[in-house]
């Protein structure tokens, strides 16, 4: 369960820093300017995947707890 709890945690991080979650809105705007289209498509493919693989792990995870 911890191994899952981990990997969760972990992949919605990443997802997080993928995304630009934690930055400001100056910040996100340099950043989105400054970025090609391919970057960016990369960028939030590599978000998504990330995100629904944190999602996953959190579901098993709390599977495991409850049963």
């Amino acid at each position: 369960m911890k191994v899952f709890l981990v990997i969760g945690i972990i992949a919605l991080l990443i997802s997080g820093i993928s995304i630009g979650a934690w930055t400001d809105g100056r910040q996100y705007r340099a950043n989105f300017q400054s970025e090609t289209a391919e970057e960016r498509q990369f960028r939030m493919k590599t978000a998504m995947v990330s995100g629904l693989v944190g999602l996953l792990s959190l579901g098993v995870a709390g599977l495991v707890y409850i049963l």
